[in-house]
């Protein structure tokens, strides 16, 4: 029998041994023909058109920042800044005429579609050119639309539909589903405008919920509506009107003049190509992106510190999950690690803080802060760029900052406080399991989730809410320089769209990334016309890095998360996914949740 078990034990060292061996081949023959490729390249170049078009797919949806892994490398789905950064990359190639859009069924969000305007804007005001093409606009929302509007050319495939009509949003109360499995919640919100709480308590929208939100979507459908009837050189009136008997047919906007062809994908790629000019070629923007991505960072220029916190806020070390499809996070140990080097780094001439984020922890959130003003009182410079969500702990974050910059679509502001947990010891009597705590110390169960919080409890979350709450005010009314009754007035836990954040006095200025940026290089005494780099911090790991993270991992392994990933993306449960991910911890928090178009 042991003569048996040696044997298997053998086998199995010897079969886990070839594996490793095998992996670890292919990692050093990737690690070779990358080497082999950078050598080519330096007499060769980077092997692009000398003229040619870029094609971008707006076709899925976008996060903000792109998320560091070796499929990321390959050419995996682009981020928002990604096409940001890319198209400031192409307006400067000589090589590049111009750039054809997939666009329609993305779904963006309103302030993502205004970003990539501006962009592409950015970009035409260059001399250059942008052709669009839907084979159909799917999302009745504004913001694919609105991506595509400033295009020199916007065609949509024959018999397609034209969607776009509003701005909508709904939530899912699910009061009533606790009421009837006896689980308890428990929140303390400051103030009446932090509904996060709301789908769990309620069983429709209160007073406060449905004024804020219904006054976002408003704002949103006033920004979007103006800035696409500019572009398409409508009145407003009329745009709006149009939207008002959607769906419509192709022939019928382009008889409305909101868009310029019917036609299908090859036909408007042949039209970009001829515009281009003789021998030109389609390439994709995602290799473009990729290839000039190393060429920037090799160029000497003044530099800029390009910290990019997108996604929640959590506190320490960074941490992934496979199953998580490598979801950004902002970690608070990683971030202020990163502030710090940035604000010892005497080549860096101002900070440019990108925020993509509904905020999450209080006490991470006050770390990456404390790193900023210190960074400050250095003598950095520091400008945020607000993406398409700047709240509570995302907009806590932007306290430190010279200026504050955001499209009029951002969501930010929520300037408040969510404490709760659920108790369930019932609902698991329910199904006949049994829970029971057992605890040393007259708290020791506080954040136990099979028993609610005691009256005294309770007070003292209560009390705490309040000192974090005053603590949050206190430090929007040093940071943006006012009075803080003037702060208690528009903070309640109150998200405002950037449009309306600014008549507020909540941000600064409204428009993009490279609006930040012209005020970064501004108080850094950079000259208006001046390129500049930017030196990420966090650092995104190198492909040595991205090879090892990967190969820690087997193939197998690999597929598998794949098509788990795969199930994952569904819209029902990524609807289930989220209400999980809502649910509060028992700790109190600076997020948002539950937000329009979210």
């Amino acid at each position: 029998m042991f003569d048996m078990l040696m044997r298997f034990l053998n086998w199995l060292w010897a079969l886990v041994k070839s594996v490793l061996e095998g992996l670890a081949k292919v990692a050093v023959l990737a690690v070779i023909v990358a080497v082999l490729f950078m050598i080519v390249g330096l007499f060769t170049g980077d092997g692009l058109s000398r003229n040619m078009v870029l094609t971008l797919d707006l076709r899925s949806s976008m996060e903000d920042a792109s998320q560091s892994s070796l499929m990321g490398l390959a050419g995996a789905r682009l981020a928002v800044m990604d096409v940001v950064m890319g198209l400031d990359w192409a307006q400067r190639d000589s090589r590049v005429k111009g750039v054809i859009l997939r666009v329609g069924s993305g779904d963006l969000p309103v302030a993502q579609g205004e970003e990539i305007r501006d962009a592409l804007k950015r970009f035409r005001a260059s001399g250059k050119f942008v052709v669009a093409h839907s084979q159909s606009f799917y999302s009745d929302g504004l913001g694919d639309y609105l991506a595509a509007a400033g295009s020199d050319a916007i065609w949509m495939q024959p018999v397609s539909t034209f969607f776009p009509s509003g701005a909508a949003t709904n939530t899912i109360f699910l009061k009533g589903l606790f009421d009837k499995v006896q689980a308890q919640p428990q929140f303390v919100q400051r103030y009446e405008y932090k509904n996060a709480a709301n789908q769990f308590t309620q069983t429709d929208y209160t007073d406060a919920h449905r004024e804020a939100t219904t006054r976002v979507l408003q704002s949103w459908y006033d920004s979007a509506t103006s800035e696409a009837a500019a572009d398409r050189k409508l009145d407003k009136g009329a745009f709006t009107a149009i939207l008002d008997t959607s769906p419509l047919d192709a022939d019928q906007v382009k008889a409305k003049g909101l868009i310029t062809n019917i036609g299908y994908d090859d036909d408007a790629a042949n039209a970009a190509l001829a515009r281009a000019g003789s021998g030109a070629k389609l390439v994709s923007f995602a290799d473009f992106f990729h290839d000039k991505r190393s060429d920037e960072k090799s160029i000497s220029r003044p530099q800029l510190a390009y910290v990019h916190a997108a996604g929640d806020i959590v506190e320490g070390a960074e941490t992934s999950s496979p199953l998580s499809g490598g979801a950004n996070t902002v970690n608070g140990d990683r971030f202020a690690r990163a502030i710090r080097a940035a604000t010892q780094d005497s080549a860096i001439k101002a900070i440019v803080l990108r925020i993509d984020s509904p905020g999450g922890s209080a006490i991470a959130s006050d770390q990456i802060l404390d790193a900023l003003k210190k960074a400050h009182a250095a003598g950095k410079p520091i400008v945020v760029s607000m993406g398409s969500l700047a709240a509570s702990g995302g907009y806590y974050i932007a306290m430190a900052a010279d200026k504050i910059v955001a499209e009029p679509g951002t969501l930010t502001g929520s300037i408040g406080v969510l404490w709760g947990k659920f108790s369930v010891n019932k609902t698991l009597e329910m199904i006949g399991v049994e829970g029971r705590d057992i605890g040393i110390g007259k708290n020791a169960l506080f954040l136990s989730n099979l028993e609610p919080w005691t009256d005294e409890q309770l007070a003292a979350v209560n009390k705490q809410a309040d000192e974090v709450y005053a603590d949050f005010t206190q430090k929007v009314a040093v940071g943006r320089k006012m009075p803080l009754a003037k702060v208690q007035e528009i903070a309640r836990g109150r998200v405002w769209s950037g449009a309306d954040a600014k008549d507020r006095g909540l941000v600064d200025d409204l428009g993009g990334f490279w609006t930040a940026v012209a005020e970064a290089k501004k108080l850094a005494k950079i000259d208006d016309g001046t390129e500049v780099s930017f030196r990420e911090y966090p650092a995104t790991p190198g492909l040595w890095g991205a090879f090892t993270d990967y190969f820690q991992s087997s193939i197998a392994t690999m597929e598998m998360l794949r098509g788990v990933s795969t199930v994952l993306q569904t819209s029902t449960v990524r609807s289930l996914i989220a209400a999980v991910s809502d649910t509060p911890s028992g700790r109190a928090e600076l997020k948002a949740t539950d937000l329009p178009g979210r």
